[in-house]
């Protein structure tokens, strides 16, 4: 793991960053952050900028780690001026998370994946974690009118709601703390959060937040509606009979 960039330090009089823009960048980079979002990426040049442009628009008082995977195209170069720390790790989403919470600072860390949007706002989240729940997530709903896929939707927030499993979809937040003490996100290529989600279950129920974070409908537009609602179920099922996730992950990313 490499640090690639630690922003927000105090600017040179060569800089054009606004004085007041500097001492706030400055005073939340000494304070420690109630909340650190973990963003893992790889190869998402198309939307990168303007969702972390959002995020820090929407939350000026969060902090945000990006990682990247090793992007072949500008990833890197359009995070850097939107997040206070930027990692490279060898691809992989637990590797990357788990470096990046390794870097965080905040009480609590949110797992956000760049092609994700939160509704809520900031207070609204604050109120939620100032309850001190020792994790939760959010419900979802893809970004789009179709029928089926708000059908899907659906579904997941109904099955993770009855299971307490979240896909990475869904905004997983954990108490700093007890991210360390399970010893964050297991080693495996695939499944990541549900694995994780199983291990934070034993230790108390969810929190979830109503408020749904909206996510893109790309794979399911891709790849076909049923053929990837059939593909999803199947990788699921092939993981709870004990299939590498390793293996999983080959057929489900192409690779």
């Amino acid at each position: 793991m490499r640090l690639i960039a630690q922003l927000y330090t105090p600017p040179n009089t060569a800089t054009a960053v606004p004085p007041g823009r500097a001492v706030v960048a400055v005073a939340r980079w000494m304070a420690e952050p109630l909340l650190s979002f973990v963003i893992p990426v790889l190869n998402e040049s198309a939307h990168l900028a303007v969702s972390l442009a959002s995020l820090r628009r929407d939350f000026p008082a969060a902090e945000i780690v990006v990682v990247d995977g090793g992007s072949s195209d500008a990833s890197v170069e359009l995070a850097k001026p939107h997040c206070d720390h930027l990692l490279q790790t060898k691809a992989g989403r637990a590797l990357q998370m788990n470096a990046g919470a390794g870097a965080a600072r905040g009480r609590y860390l949110a797992f956000l994946h760049s092609d994700t949007q939160l509704t809520c706002t900031a207070s609204q989240l604050n109120s939620a974690l100032a309850t001190a729940p020792l994790w939760g997530f959010f419900r979802v709903r893809l970004d789009t009118n179709d029928r089926l896929l708000r059908l899907v939707s659906w579904c997941m927030n109904q099955r993770s709601r009855i299971t307490r499993v979240a896909t990475g979809d869904q905004l997983l937040f954990v108490e700093a703390q007890l991210f360390r003490q399970v010893k964050g996100f297991p080693a495996i290529a695939l499944m990541e959060d549900v694995a994780f989600s199983k291990c934070l279950r034993q230790q108390g129920a969810p929190h979830i937040i109503a408020t749904p974070v909206i996510t893109s409908p790309r794979r399911w537009l891709q790849h076909g509606r049923w053929s990837t609602i059939m593909t999803m179920w199947r990788l699921r099922l092939a993981y709870w009979l004990g299939v590498d996730p390793a293996r999983l992950a080959r057929q489900y990313y192409g690779r």
